[in-house]
């Protein structure tokens, strides 16, 4: 697999409850290593603050540190500190002395919306788009359930196909949300712009559709009309919108359905973070026990359809550890347009980064 790595990008760091004030959080995010903390000290007190996670000095990991009364992070080896935008502001054993120019670590911009922590990784400030809304998760009249991180060994890449390629619900998740009447049914694609970011939006239809087991028992219904949809908003995130009611029943009462948003942060080019949202409207209720509300029902039952793809993610990523030595390359279905769309979205935001460097110094000799 060619490098897939983009660092001009928002990506999850976690959700809102993950940053606990005053505590560390070291990650490495596409290849760079980060520290994260809510500040409970200081001007940024409340806000998630994100640095480079190795100290200018001796690179040890600033994650390894604590935090000071003022709200300075020191680092554990030699106790350098550092204020919330990455500049040194002590460094105990030059007590006196002018702190270098070069004391420093770079700060990396945060966006906190929708309980979620967006970092920017790029160098320079971020420009347009912002991290995409997801209103659902923090709206009246939902339920959203944090499923837990997964930490896949498996190139970021190879979940996003994943995602939009839905066609594997026969036979992977054969027995609890597909089956393979749902191979047939027909998809379209959109690659529309999605707030702002090149997208992928992968749609499918059906009247008269026998649920599979776990549709059946989340909605209450066995033959549904259905609207599905797949879409890549970025290479960070993938929100998927099921929407189900007995035939002719769309857009009524009747309707039920769920959210799930797929937060996506590569760790490195063969592992990367897979959160998940589980959303649905506060009001509907699993029928088997109205006690329970839908939400609750699926985020219990949902782990052991991701157990099932990290399976797979994790075997495909063994296939392309071992190199294509007699491998002819891939065959591709129709089914696959949308994956290719994928490849060829990051293939190309790769291709852009790469050669900003040459683009700025020739417009600055210009």
């Amino acid at each position: 697999m060619h490098q897939t790595l983009i660092r001009n990008m928002w990506y999850v760091a976690g959700w809102s409850e993950e940053f606990e004030p005053g505590k560390l959080s070291g990650q490495t995010i596409v290849g760079l290593p980060v520290v994260l903390w809510r500040a409970d000290a200081g001007p940024d007190a409340g806000h998630v603050v994100a640095l480079e996670g190795r100290c200018c000095h001796k690179r040890m990991p600033l994650a390894s540190g604590k935090l000071t009364k003022d709200g300075t992070l020191e680092c554990a080896y030699h106790g350098l500190c550092f204020d919330s935008t990455g500049r040194c502001v002590k460094i105990p054993m030059q007590p006196g002395k002018p702190i270098p120019s070069r004391a420093k670590v770079h700060p990396y911009p945060v966006i906190e919306q929708d309980g979620l922590v967006w970092v920017w990784m790029g160098v320079g400030e971020p420009g347009a788009p912002r991290p995409p809304h997801v209103p659902e998760m923090q709206s009246a009249g939902w339920e959203c359930i944090h499923q837990p991180n997964n930490t896949v060994a498996a190139n970021y890449l190879l979940l996003i196909e994943n995602l939009l390629d839905i066609s594997h619900f026969y036979p992977l998740h054969d027995g609890n949300i597909g089956d393979a009447a749902h191979s047939e049914i027909p998809v379209e694609f959109d690659f529309s712009p999605i707030a702002g970011n090149r997208s992928i939006r992968c749609i499918r239809e059906a009247k008269d559709y026998h649920h599979p087991p776990y549709l059946a028992d989340f909605f209450g219904y066995e033959l549904v009309d259905r609207f599905h949809t797949h879409a890549m908003v970025s290479p960070g995130i993938v929100r998927v919108d099921l929407r189900c009611a007995p035939p002719g029943q769309l857009g009524t009462d009747a309707e039920r359905g769920y959210i799930l948003t797929h937060m996506i942060t590569p760790i490195d080019e063969t592992h990367h973070n897979w959160r998940i949202g589980v959303t649905c409207k506060a009001a509907h209720r699993w029928p088997s026990d109205p006690s329970l509300s839908a939400a609750r029902r699926i985020a219990d039952r949902f782990p052991s359809v991701v157990a099932e793809d990290l399976w797979a993610l994790t075997e495909q990523q063994k296939m392309f550890d071992l190199g294509d030595e007699r491998y002819p390359g891939e065959m591709h279905l129709r089914s696959d347009t949308a994956l290719l769309k994928a490849r060829e979205i990051v293939r190309d935001l790769v291709a852009a980064e790469a050669q900003a460097p040459a683009r700025q110094a020739a417009e600055a000799a210009a």
